[in-house]
């Protein structure tokens, strides 16, 4: 890498992978490496674009639903979690299952089972599509509703105002989601928070780290996939925080020459499903540039871990065989990706 005086990279930390996306691309790892290929994926275990091509040359094949998985096989949920009819799907299929949903998306999960046993209204403020809601809604569909941004406040009624709480997709804006609860709030004063923030440690962070960069660099490049939910909202966060410009690219190629122009100092960071090697080919092209000059901006320690999924310490090829002979199915174990 070369440096020109005056040019300089602000290299984010923490960014890349969070402890739940680390889980659950180890898990498909292990389970390829266990049981063999294929191993089934339902959606894409997280959204990245490089880690989905580099896992399906492996042997895993991802699939949007679960009827698409032969009877007998091996599928894993992914780590935006699955509603209950999912599971039920499964069982249904005979098919054996793999649960690599973030541990902090199950607290959200549980968080909704709770309150709905309780009979509150739950107001779930997220992205309409996005397979965490999807998920996260399941758990207890009567009594959900999405707000998706302060805008949509207006529209939210519930049976008992004095019966309220909200929830929340944990990829998202610290800031925004804050806004919405305020508006909530304003309309029902009554409304009850979750015990514990439901915005994942990991978002909060890379979204910290962003905002100490954004008011010193002219451009900030997000690292990240355009279907994650935590790498948008970055680049939203670089805009609000003062950068000129930011724009989210999965590979180093993508990134326009153009977007230097005038340009002194240029943040990087990465989404919580990004692998580290894509952060460092994004270096290189801006060090081939004259940008050689990296400073890190810190903005917390992140040492947190999630064990790996409990049903990998099972014979899962075996269990599947098994479901489909105790319900008379036929179709033995697909071990050959096609």
């Amino acid at each position: 890498m070369t440096a020109s005086p005056g040019r300089r990279v602000l290299l984010a930390a923490p960014r890349g992978y969070c402890a739940g996306v680390d889980r659950a691309v180890i898990a498909v790892e292990k389970a390829l490496e266990q049981y063999g290929a294929p191993i089934y994926v339902r959606h894409e275990i997280v959204h990245n674009k490089y880690v989905v091509q580099t896992l399906e040359k492996k042997g895993a094949i991802f699939v949007e639903r679960t009827e698409e998985v032969p009877p007998g096989n091996i599928v894993m949920f992914s780590a935006h979690g699955v509603a209950p009819v999912v599971h039920e799907e499964a069982r249904q299929g005979r098919l054996a299952t793999i649960d690599a949903t973030c541990p902090l998306v199950t607290k959200v999960h549980k968080e909704a089972v709770r309150y709905a046993g309780e009979d509150y209204d739950i107001l779930l403020i997220g992205h309409e599509g996005h397979e965490e809601v999807i998920g996260t809604s399941g758990e207890a569909p009567d009594h959900i509703q999405l707000v998706d941004g302060p805008d949509d406040v207006a529209r939210v009624e519930v049976r008992d105002p004095s019966k309220v709480v909200w929830l929340s997709q944990t990829t998202l804006s610290v800031d925004e989601t804050m806004e919405t609860v305020d508006a909530l709030k304003t309309k029902f004063p009554g409304l009850v928070s979750p015990p514990s923030d439901d915005i994942c440690y990991a978002t909060q962070n890379r979204q910290l780290a962003v905002k100490q960069m954004g008011a010193e660099a002219e451009l900030v490049i997000v690292v990240g996939s355009r279907n994650s939910s935590n790498s948008k909202r970055l680049v939203e966060v670089a805009k609000l925080a003062g950068a000129r410009a930011a724009y989210l690219v999965d590979f180093a190629d993508e990134i326009d020459e153009a977007w230097l122009e005038g340009v002194t100092t240029v943040g990087v960071t990465s989404g919580a499903s990004v692998p580290e090697v894509l952060v460092e080919q994004v270096l290189e092209w801006l060090g081939e540039r004259g940008y050689g000059d990296v400073e890190i901006v810190k903005a917390a320690e992140e040492s947190i871990t999630f064990s790996l999924p409990k049903e990998l310490r099972r014979d899962l090829r075996d269990e599947a065989a098994a479901l489909v002979a105790e319900r008379g199915g036929s179709g033995a174990p697909d071990t050959t990706a096609p």
